[in-house]
């Protein structure tokens, strides 16, 4: 049965409509994983070595276990974002001769596959091979080794119940960042030393092995938690229900203050607030709004005033960027009917740049606390907004141009890639790699304040030239209109 399975997934994914279009994408991403596999085997090597000659003193064993907790945090967080679980369009087999358990083993199976569960091994093994050399007893060394691996076993199954309880909720992340967080500030406190009780956990099975059985049994534990989830899940009319739910109305009558984009600017706002992934990037701009905090309370970034340009853009422009570089993909389900209307193409495209003219203006005002930590943030900052308002909203507007992938509103916002395509990677280079060197240039050669006047001219220059870039850009949507049109009626 299982080799049908394959068989099925194999025929899926080379007939795939979508296959082929996404192929840099997964080079791209093939590269990322060598690279963490070179980084990983590299740990292993270089640790025992590398923790020796830092403390000759101390057993690298020993002090591997002191952070064990800490990588069990990192696993878990980064798999919660990055790991896709493992799914099958089962509803098909459900009509046919086939035990449900089955579908359910073989889906649970192949999450055991997965990279995120291989990646360690290019570091447990050589660390464990090198401490065979060094004359540790192999029996305790081997029990050890198979202990990490069930651990990230455990870890598999257990992000596999956080992101079933949690996919269908709208800030699906909270989860994961209170409990990590939770037991983190827990242990940084002193108020539950989890990182003892971890190290002495795994020190206990090194030397008595036969509590090997322990990680064993919890992870038993777990898959069967998630057999029976999955399996009560498992019915044709899974997913068939709609949920009622009381629709809100909000007053947009301030709208109308914005004469003929009124609509389009209701619309937006609509979109944003009754869609999970639209939602979920409103509420990212937080990330975007404390992101100074990350830097400037350290002394060693108060002596890089070059580097404050990069902050001022991303904090002042991130509701740009996250909402921008998706446009006019936002509207992909509708963007055929929407077409047919009878409206003009520069009204839509301007609804598009007041939001986020106006997302600039409120986040500049939000940030002003940042002067705290000195004038020259200040005003690297209102440079910034500047010309995140006359540049970066024409650059990312114009890129929109050259979207063709459509968008899942109902999927959550954090580290989502459906619907990034080349253009999205590369639109980051005009829009902060380029006002950062210009800055840093300009700095280096004339001074802070000098830098920041010609960062705030170009602002000025593209707000003066508002109307004939608006011109050209929506020149360009429209030679491009039936080819979104085209793309946009794919399903990926």
């Amino acid at each position: 049965m299982i080799k049908h399975f394959l068989s099925l997934e194999w025929k899926a994914f080379f007939r795939s409509a979508s296959f082929g279009k996404s192929l840099g994408i997964k080079i791209f991403m093939g590269f990322w994983a060598l690279y963490f596999i070179a980084m990983f085997l590299g740990m292993g090597i270089l640790m025992y070595p590398g923790l020796k000659e830092a403390f000759p003193d101390k057993d690298p064993l020993l002090i591997v276990n002191s952070y064990l907790f800490y990588w069990i945090l990192g696993d878990l967080v980064l798999r919660f974002f990055f790991q896709k679980l493992p799914v099958m369009v089962v509803k098909p087999l459900l009509t046919l001769s086939i035990k449900r358990s089955k579908i359910v083993n073989y889906v649970l199976g192949k999450s055991v596959v997965s990279f995120f569960n291989f990646l360690p091994l290019f570091a447990i093994i050589p660390f464990g091979i090198t401490l065979l050399f060094k004359g540790y007893p192999a029996t305790s060394v081997v029990i050890w080794m198979l202990a990490l691996i069930l651990v990230t076993l455990i870890i598999n199954f257990f992000n596999f119940i956080i992101e079933s309880y949690s996919a269908e909720k709208e800030l699906s992340f909270l989860p994961i960042v209170l409990l990590v967080g939770g037991l983190y500030a827990l242990d940084y406190f002193n108020l539950i030393s989890f990182a003892e009780i971890v190290s002495k956990g795994f020190i206990t099975i090194y030397e008595t092995p036969v509590f090997i059985v322990v990680p064993i049994f919890i992870l038993y534990g777990f898959y069967v938690f998630n057999f029976k989830l999955l399996k009560q899940k498992l019915f044709l009319d899974s997913g068939l229900k709609t949920k009622i739910k009381e629709v809100s109305t909000a007053n947009m009558e301030w709208t109308k203050n914005f004469g003929d984009i009124a609509p389009f600017l209701q619309l937006d706002l609509k979109l944003i607030w009754r869609n999970k992934r639209t939602k979920s990037s409103v509420f990212m701009v937080l990330i975007g709004l404390f992101y100074g905090l990350f830097f400037y309370p350290q002394p060693t970034y108060q002596n890089m005033p070059w580097f404050f340009v990069f902050i001022g853009v991303f904090s002042t422009g991130i509701f740009l960027i996250n909402f921008g570089q998706f446009i006019p993909a936002w509207d992909s389900g509708y963007y055929k009917l929407l077409m047919s209307q009878n409206i003009k193409y520069e009204q839509y495209l301007k609804s598009k740049f007041t939001l986020m003219a106006i997302s600039v203006v409120v986040l500049f005002v939000l940030g002003i606390p940042y002067v705290f930590f000195g004038w020259k943030i200040l005003l690297a900052h209102f440079a910034a907004a500047i010309y995140n308002i006359g540049v970066n909203t024409h650059v990312i507007l114009y890129g929109g141009s050259f979207n063709r992938k459509q968008i899942n509103l109902n999927q959550k916002a954090a580290f989502n890639y459906q619907g990034t395509g080349a253009v999205q990677w590369l639109i980051g280079i005009p829009l902060l790699l380029l006002p950062m060197g210009l800055f840093a240039l300009c700095y280096f050669l004339i001074g802070f304040e000098m830098a920041c006047l010609v960062l705030a001219i170009l602002g000025v220059i593209g707000v003066v030239l508002h109307q004939k870039l608006m011109k050209i850009i929506t020149l360009k949507y429209l030679q491009s209109k039936y080819k979104m049109i085209d793309a946009f009626n794919q399903n990926d």
